[in-house]
């Protein structure tokens, strides 16, 4: 799903008899909903997330607008957008909170106390990885600060990292693929991926000896949308390749049609070599090894929620002997 944020809508101004008053806690409480609002996509998807009926939230959001003598959003037929106006309200609204969230912090951390929000950003398709510490290091948060919020997200890496870089996500666990100058990077584990043909495809029923690097270089493979995997494999030239996926669901609906061979993780794929619907080929020489990361802002102050999760992590994760760890 699109950002509201890179949506342009109607800036007509809403007339304020009340805007040159400081701000308070009943606008505080507005700001809240607003802010959920434009992180759900709409309306009707805050709802659950408010646990309030849609035309109290309907109403709120039009108090704020008042409030503030600008329009914020459209909303109807067209869809949920945010106006330029509603652009700025919601990134200072981040500013607003993270200052809110440190000022707390601050406090609490003086009397020994945890609290705050933890909203993080990670890949899909990672649960069944037995070396992901992100289940564990959750554990670990609740037990020691069971009054942090903590909101999880499983989407797309750019999703992620653009949450990380407008401060939707507090922080995200991605596969890195190449590092960015907008991120500092804490190593968690390698995710190992095999290249993979269902029982559909002529390369399933060869026999190992016969299952040569020119005959599996002959089929066509699937383009990864972030990397070309090609470079751990360099004894294997694939030709052009028509098909290209984007998330490990994709590849495997790809794969499964019998016309493609494509990387899987590991971890992933054990279901469907045990119903015999994929099998991996020569996985002992050809394979894919990715880091996964805990990424946050570049340059960001991590505060005591933050520096708690970093340390779960690493102290749950699996990390290789030979690893030096964080980068």
């Amino acid at each position: 799903m699109e950002s509201p944020l890179s949506k342009f809508g109607n800036t007509s101004p809403v007339k304020s008899d009340i805007n040159q008053q400081n701000i308070g806690v009943a606008d505080l409480k507005l700001l809240r909903v607003f802010k959920t609002v434009v992180e759900a996509g709409g309306f009707t998807a805050a709802c659950n997330e408010l646990n309030i009926g849609l035309a109290a939230i309907s109403k709120q959001i039009s108090d704020l607008e008042i409030r503030f003598g600008m329009k914020l959003c459209t909303r109807g037929r067209e869809g949920f957008y945010l106006t330029e106006h509603g652009k700025v309200a919601y990134l200072a609204c981040l500013d607003l909170f993270s200052s809110i969230n440190q000022f707390r912090d601050t406090l609490n951390h003086a009397r020994h106390e945890i609290f705050g929000e933890l909203n993080i950003g990670i890949i899909d398709n990672t649960i069944t990885d037995a070396q992901s510490p992100v289940v564990g290091a959750l554990s670990e948060i609740h037990r020691q600060a069971p009054k942090v919020s903590v909101r999880l997200h499983a989407t797309q890496l750019e999703e992620i990292e653009r949450g990380v870089i407008d401060g939707r996500f507090t922080c995200g666990i991605i596969p890195v693929y190449q590092e960015k100058p907008d991120f500092d990077y804490f190593f968690l584990y390698n995710e190992i991926a095999h290249l993979c043909c269902s029982s559909q495809h002529e390369l399933f029923s060869i026999a190992p000896e016969a299952l040569t690097n020119e005959r599996i270089a002959g089929a066509s493979l699937i383009r990864h949308f972030y990397t070309n995997h090609g470079h751990q494999n360099p004894a294997l030239q694939f030709s052009p390749s028509n098909a290209v996926a984007v998330q490990v669901e994709a590849v495997t609906m790809l794969i499964l049609t019998g016309n493609y061979v494509g990387f899987l993780p590991a971890h992933y794929i054990s279901r469907y070599v045990h119903e015999g619907k994929i099998k991996a080929l020569k996985p002992e020489s050809i394979h894919v090894t990715t880091p996964f990361n805990l990424v946050v802002k570049r340059g960001a102050a991590l505060n005591s929620v933050v520096k708690l999760f970093r340390d779960a992590l690493k102290n749950t994760a699996v990390v290789p002997a030979d690893h030096s760890g964080a980068k």
